[in-house]
């Protein structure tokens, strides 16, 4: 497989203990993670060349957040320096009906202060098939966005395959830049497009006709989401595929997990995992990305294999702490072939 690059903002993570909520907390658990490289990762674990492009402060937690993109086999000879920090987030994590919380604090950060110029794309897209970016980066600063808006115009000219995760993130876009108008033009570039009903409604006032998805809940059908993953590709002609994941959340600690994707003319619909006793969801959709790219990188002209990879891959993600998904693909081929026993392997 050629190689593919992911770029955006990679975080220092801190989560009290368990269960435990902030106001118990006397240490936290540390993670680095991120949404684009969290698919870097995901993708590095199934043997796929990926560069993970940021900017990271030259200090020693920049460092750590180096050393654990290293450790996981991603490429960062193309990450550049400046700024004073990384950003930061909390995590205090739900159980039963006590939903999970996230603080940022990530303004000022190395990303946040990224102007255009500062990245040569022309070599970072040198032999490169696929590229990867998420809605979070043009939510971080106006200069993030202007960054992300030269790497798909880059990416575009040398005919690299661009897909992007949509992640609305309301604690975001507090920089005065205009919303729609800035994801409009960044998802115009995209060949593959990932999305839910809140991230289209949010993004581009995208509905699905016939359904109040707020009043449904858990029991949202894959059906609802033709008229959404329709309307996207009206809106966007360029998107060869539409994807959507179904969420159902019971509990914090029990979802139900689905996917669907769209090619224009055929709708591909996954089996339904029940997720039981959660351990962490966090990078949930950052996983199924991961799979999504894999899936169809290695089957090209089998949409439902690559998305039955994806839905498998993140179904396993929540059993495991931390932002990235850390499963082979021999993991999810066993998990997509109906062996869910968990039996210990001897």
């Amino acid at each position: 497989m050629k190689k593919v690059v992911t770029f955006g903002e990679i975080m220092l993570r801190l989560s009290p203990p368990g269960f435990l909520r902030f106001s118990q907390a006397n240490s936290f658990d540390v993670v680095y993670g991120g949404g684009e490289s969290n698919v870097a990762v995901s993708l590095a674990n199934y043997g796929v060349p990926v560069d993970f492009v940021t900017r990271l402060p030259k200090n020693d937690i920049g460092e750590c957040a180096l050393m654990e993109m290293r450790k996981r086999g991603v490429g960062v000879d193309k990450i550049v320096y400046g700024g004073d920090r990384l950003g930061i987030y909390f995590l205090e994590t739900g159980a039963v009906s006590r939903g999970s919380k996230v603080v940022y604090d990530r303004a000022h950060s190395a990303i946040a202060e990224i102007k255009s110029g500062m990245i040569d794309w022309d070599v970072v897209f040198s032999g490169v098939e696929w590229f990867h970016w998420t809605g979070i980066t043009p939510a971080i600063s106006q200069g993030a966005a202007d960054v992300c808006l030269e790497a798909v115009k880059a990416a575009s000219a040398k005919g690299v395959t661009i897909s992007t995760d949509l992640n609305y993130r309301a604690k975001l876009w507090n920089y005065g830049g205009d919303r729609e108008t800035i994801m409009t033009e960044l998802t115009s570039y995209c060949d593959v497009i990932l999305g839910n009903e809140e991230d289209a409604e949010k993004h581009f006032g995208i509905h699905p006709e016939g359904l109040d998805v707020h009043k449904h809940g858990h029991e949202v059908k894959a059906e609802a989401f033709l008229s959404v993953c329709k309307q996207m590709m009206k809106k966007f002609p360029r998107a060869k595929k539409v994807i959507t994941t179904l969420r159902g959340s019971i509990s914090a600690s029990h979802n139900t997990w689905a996917g669907v994707l769209y090619d224009g003319s055929q709708m591909y619909e996954t089996r339904q995992y029940q997720i039981t006793d959660i351990v962490d969801r966090v990078g949930g959709g950052d996983s199924f990305m991961g799979g999504l790219i894999y899936g169809l990188l290695k089957y090209p002209e089998e949409d439902q294999n690559a998305l039955d990879f994806a839905v498998a891959a993140s179904c396993l993600k929540h059993t495991i702490k931390g932002d990235a998904n850390l499963v082979t693909v021999a993991e999810v081929e066993k998990l997509m072939g109906g062996d869910a026993s968990g039996r210990v392997a001897r």
